[in-house]
């Protein structure tokens, strides 16, 4: 705020001078204090006209008695804002990707190039005229290494994109004598075919730069450009990254994030009411868009479902699985008799039964759906009378709970969010989630009832509070 004592100073200052520059430049060599914040100080000029002083942090505001000088005021000052905020679209986005990621890419990036060189000098037979390198190659390398997940740096981007830039390249350089009307051709040609194509790859646009402005050795090559040096440099490039995704994990090509086995609408209606949302949502959200997104529908999918539970585990970061699994599970070991088993289920009314090693940690589930594919008619009795009818070697290895327990069993941690539950039972069909310690032994086991028991239990607390 400018000071009382100030006021009359600039005023006297200002007024001969009429000039709007002397007046901000007053204003700016005046060092503000925190003196009269809160309200606004007006002062009266000539030409009636005031200048408002603001609290600290808003900006000054000059106010005209003339109608057309406040207008043009207004004009410059949403001018001037809307260039700022123009500017501020150059600023770089921050990267996101950890210091491991980056290396990885790096060093991705390092190997296929170098494959490709490798290959190249090592075909028999090539002429001496086909180019070891082209460019090209190097931002085809940034895409598949850096930005694996893009829907340009897919395989058939890579390939379909290359081939396709370099056959229009080379045609416009062959029929079109112009070299800027040749490039501009091959340019916009090459960008209209790969659409066409379904083959969007950003480098295949300087492949066919390349084939009109390559010089007289590029020129001399005809068609073979696309096969001899793109061609082979491409599948070379191809095969690296395939290699060195699958050695570092990656997967590689990204055909989008994994479809859950239910509807996607399930999700959606395990999901909070003012969350919801259906994959035909996100396609018709897509398709107003007067722009294309580098990003593919399942990888944009899968990202806000995952926002979406991390918004839900927000709201009820305070449960965890401890609290709402059934402690002090029936369980039963691998040789345990299916009689048992049955016998178990049908005393203790329950669905399914963890299987546990000597060690107490899961090894496996044993369902009801289980023993009726095992035996469809088999009760507690009937399976009673056949264990005792058959031979001793036959009960053993076919009448046990390793028989048809399921291996591939899901488990979470006492320490698990109730949130990362949803997922489980509402897309994967999952419907007993055994619960591990930190030492992977049996803690409990959590059903679809402890987890909407304990998801009204958490909203009742959230009501009272």
């Amino acid at each position: 705020m400018i000071r009382r004592d100030q006021i009359g100073r600039i005023v006297r200052r200002c007024a001969p001078a009429r000039s709007l520059a002397r007046i901000f430049r007053i204003l700016k060599r005046q060092r503000p204090t925190a003196q009269s914040a809160g309200s606004a100080i007006y002062i009266t000029m000539t030409y009636n006209f005031r200048l408002v002083a603001r609290p600290i942090g808003a900006p000054f505001h000059l106010r005209y008695g003339s109608p057309t000088l406040s207008s043009s005021l207004a004009f410059a000052h949403r001018l001037a804002r809307g260039l700022v905020r123009w500017l501020w679209r150059f600023v770089p986005i921050p990267v996101t990707l950890s210091r491991r990621e980056r290396v990885r890419s790096c060093a991705g990036a390092l190997v296929g190039i170098g494959c490709v060189g490798v290959t190249m000098r090592a075909l028999p037979g090539l002429p001496g005229d086909v180019p070891l390198l082209v460019a090209p190659m190097g931002a085809s390398a940034v895409l598949l290494f850096a930005v694996p997940a893009s829907p340009l740096a897919q395989p058939w981007s890579l390939i379909g994109g290359n081939l396709v830039a370099a056959t229009v390249g080379v045609a416009c350089a062959q029929w079109i004598a112009d070299p800027v009307l040749a490039a501009s051709v091959a340019i916009a040609g090459a960008i209209g075919a790969m659409f066409a194509l379904r083959c969007v790859h950003p480098p295949s646009g300087a492949v066919a730069l390349t084939a009109v402005v390559g010089g007289p050795a590029v020129h001399a090559l005809g068609f073979r450009f696309v096969a001899e040096p793109i061609a082979l440099q491409s599948a070379a490039l191809l095969g690296a990254a395939l290699v060195y995704h699958a050695l570092t994990g990656h997967r590689y090509p990204h055909g989008g994030a994994a479809r859950p086995h239910a509807d996607s609408n399930a999700h959606a209606a395990a999901a909070p009411l003012h969350a919801r949302f259906v994959r035909a949502d996100l396609e018709a959200a897509l398709k107003n868009r007067s722009e294309w997104l580098d990003v593919a529908p399942e990888d944009l999918e899968s990202l806000l479902r995952e926002t979406e539970l991390r918004a839900y585990a927000r709201t009820f970061d305070e449960l965890s699985c401890a609290e709402i699994m059934s402690r002090r599970p029936i369980s039963i070991a691998p040789d345990t008799p299916l009689p048992a088993a049955m016998t178990l289920l049908e005393r203790h009314r329950i669905k399914a039964l963890p299987v546990v090693d000597a060690d107490a940690r899961v090894v496996g589930i044993v369902t009801r759906a289980d023993l009726s594919k095992a035996a469809p008619y088999a009760t507690p009795g009937f399976l009673r009378n056949l264990s005792a009818r058959l031979p001793r070697s036959l009960v053993g290895p076919a009448l046990v709970a390793r028989a048809v327990m399921s291996t591939r069993v899901h488990t979470v941690r006492t320490t698990t969010p109730i949130a990362e539950l949803v997922p489980l039972f509402a897309d994967h069909g999952h419907h007993h989630i055994p619960v591990v310690d930190a030492d992977h032994q049996l803690a409990g086991i959590v059903t679809q009832a402890d987890l909407i028991a304990g998801l009204y239990r958490q909203s009742q607390v959230r009501l009272a509070a």
